[in-house]
């Protein structure tokens, strides 16, 4: 047996209880032990009922519901038969993805819809199958969704590698084509849109401005190397986004716009800031239709994009970590411990009074 932090279901909310420790169930399986976690946004959806599959899936087994978490350290215990790249003793992190990397959408680098799974979806972990949020975890397709932990970097650092900083660099940063010398300006400075901005600042560019409606989030992103810093509660941020961009030797605008919030008013004001031949990248997850002020885009050549992450630039992070170019543990604000799952979960969905960015738990 092990402790996990469950989802017990609709309106029934989660708990850290005993449940039967994973096995191998196919070769291509590991069962490791888990060294270091986190919380997604995410999972703050789940336990309020806005993922049905989730849902669906811990009502299912009501008696101990759905094991939480997508995000890992992990020391692998054992190994299926076919694992070739991992053995007893190895410290991985674990990817939020679990591709097969065989099928038609792993070869194209759009691992979020591996054909592989139950789901036609890469996200299994925490999702459709038991995850990280325990004692201990069963990841498939290890040989493709674990990444071995080079010596001497933090487990603050690594475990922003199973999610958040893919996700941020791939839809926000890779997406929207971010190069040497542009000014790009970030809205929403959630865990994800200040990932995006230490990725943004691995790529060099001449100007990187922050947009947030809280000004402690705003004093992070301005520490973290953010520019320009603007509360559209107390500043017009179309005007004065034009207002820094404005140059003599092009139209005001920023080269590239990056949406991390999901709501309407925050893609429309990545609308307003976009100049031309510019790009809007999407990485906010929308529940609502926003208008396409396509009227005025067309003419600006203007181009867009959205996408969820695939994880397929983890070894390229990992290395700008080694390497310096990147100090993603700056975003670890709170530590726990496992067994310290449920108030963590507190502290991190009330960030307004908490000042979290991410929690870190540690087995020990």
């Amino acid at each position: 047996m092990m402790k996990a932090l469950c989802y017990l279901g609709q309106n029934k909310g989660i708990r850290w209880q005993s449940v039967p420790k994973p096995k191998i169930k196919l070769p291509t399986d590991v069962v490791g032990k888990i060294l270091a976690t986190t919380i997604c946004g995410t999972d703050l959806h789940i336990v309020k009922g806005h993922v049905p599959e989730c849902t669906e899936c811990a009502e299912s087994q009501p008696e101990r519901g759905l094991i939480l978490g997508h995000e890992g350290i992990i020391e692998i215990e054992e190994t299926g038969s076919k694992v070739s790249k991992f053995k007893k003793g190895d410290i991985c992190i674990v990817s939020c993805i679990s591709p097969c990397g065989e099928c038609y959408y792993c070869k194209k680098n759009i691992q979020a819809h591996c054909r592989e799974t139950d789901t036609h979806c890469g996200w299994i972990l925490g999702h459709t199958i038991d995850g990280t949020q325990a004692e201990y975890v069963r990841v498939p397709f290890a040989d493709h969704g674990l990444y071995k932990v080079p010596k001497g970097i933090s487990y603050d650092a690594l475990i922003m590698l199973s999610d958040i900083l893919p996700t941020a660099y791939e839809v926000g940063v890779l997406n929207g084509k971010v190069k040497e010398g542009d000014t790009v300006a970030i809205v929403g400075l959630g865990p994800v849109g200040l990932s995006a901005l230490i990725s943004t600042k691995s790529m060099n560019p001449a100007k990187i401005i922050a947009i947030d409606m809280d000004d402690s989030r705003l004093e992070v992103a301005k520490r973290m190397g953010a520019d320009e810093i603007i509360n559209p509660s107390k500043t017009d941020a179309k005007e004065k986004v034009h207002e820094l961009t404005a140059s003599e030797f092009k139209n005001s605008g920023v080269d590239v716009a990056m949406e991390c919030v999901g709501i309407p008013q925050t893609f429309e004001m990545c609308e307003d800031l976009i100049g031309p031949g510019g790009h809007i990248s999407n990485v906010g997850v929308h529940g609502s239709a926003v208008q396409l002020k396509l009227q005025e885009l067309w003419g600006k050549n203007v181009t867009m994009s959205t996408g969820l992450v695939s994880a397929y630039s983890t070894a390229e992070l990992l290395q700008k970590i080694v390497d310096g170019k990147i100090h993603p543990e700056s975003l670890a604000t709170h530590h726990f411990k496992l067994d310290e799952f449920e108030k963590a979960y507190e502290v991190f969905s009330d960030p307004g009074k908490s000042k979290a960015i991410k929690v870190v738990l540690t087995s020990e």
